[in-house]
């Protein structure tokens, strides 16, 4: 980015990274704390809530966690690698522990590796042998999980899946860090799940299946076209003009090439870096630009935005 925005851009960066917002973080605290007392609020008052209005309020809060769990693998609030794991290792969204999504996602953040099969770890394309060597119904699956409607329906247990034949063979392997990952993230998780069947209305397999699961379906959403294969690095990801409801529970990360610009800046900052040089960022990112969600519902609900097959790796 150095090389493309000129001086005055840099100073108004910096100048947001220097405010007493940013030096304090508050407004990622304020979150953090909200969304641990959220959690418990709902769960130790779903009897009164109802298992509806709970359900309903879990899967937002838990999107919601998933985001704050991005900020602190991001460094925020804290610039301490561990403080910041013990903040963001409650498995509120079951089924990634937080060590294994820190670890790919920041493998993610290599810009000139995006988008590539096998070498980027959240590229949502196969190469071309991969694509030769899938049955029909494969290839089905992947061209389904190309519309915005069979990524939120099929886009989570697709994942799933694919995560667990991935660390299953790990810990088949017999990797140390995969192990006390595992039975670290187990443990807690059996404990919540104790914690839920004591003191809640909702069964174990009702937080699992009707509001984890749904969770992480809206969570995809977000990543659905957030990067397309390009020759340039800087053109292979997104600006998204999302509406402010989206925009809150994605922590303003439709904004994703910002993000991937000045991945140190907070989410309260990514809006104000954005609309201070709106053309130049477009300019920048080749005219790769959303104009929100529902656009992308519109005209891709059940037609494909692209083919599953990487175009040129």
């Amino acid at each position: 980015m150095s090389h493309y925005f000129d001086e005055h851009h840099r100073q108004q960066i910096e100048t947001l990274r220097q405010r007493f917002t940013a030096r304090t973080e508050w407004p990622t605290w304020l979150l953090l704390i909200a969304v641990y007392a959220g959690w418990f609020a709902i769960v130790l008052g779903s009897g009164w809530l109802g298992r509806a209005w709970s359900t309903l309020l879990l899967v937002v809060l838990l999107v919601l966690w998933l985001s704050v769990q991005h900020e602190l693998l991001h460094g925020h609030p804290t610039r301490w690698i561990g403080f910041n794991k013990v903040l963001g290792y409650a498995p509120f969204a079951v089924w990634y522990p937080y060590t294994l999504y820190r670890d790919s996602h920041l493998q993610h953040h290599r810009d000139e590796d995006l988008t590539v099969p096998g070498v980027d770890p959240e590229s949502r394309y196969l190469s071309a042998a991969r694509w030769q060597g899938s049955s029909l119904f494969e290839r089905s699956l992947h061209w389904l999980n190309k519309t915005v409607c069979g990524r939120f329906l099929f886009g989570a247990p697709l994942a799933l899946l694919a995560l667990a034949g991935e660390q299953l063979q790990r810990l088949q392997n017999g990797e140390r860090q995969a192990w006390l990952m595992w039975l670290t993230h187990g443990l807690l998780t059996l404990l919540m799940l104790l914690f839920i069947a004591r003191y809640s209305v909702l069964p174990v397999w009702h937080y699992l299946l009707l509001i984890s699961v749904p969770a992480l379906s809206i969570a995809m959403i977000r990543s659905y076209y957030e990067h397309r294969p390009h020759a340039r690095p800087e053109q292979r990801t997104v600006l998204n003009e999302a509406g402010w409801p989206w925009r809150w529970l994605f922590l303003n990360l439709n904004f994703h090439l910002v993000h991937h610009d000045l991945p140190a800046l907070a989410w309260y900052d990514l809006p104000k870096a954005y609309f201070a040089r709106r053309e130049q960022w477009q300019a920048r990112s080749g005219g790769f630009v959303v104009q929100g969600y529902g656009q992308l519902w519109r005209q891709h609900g059940f037609k494909p935005i692209d083919s599953p097959q990487h175009p040129f790796h």
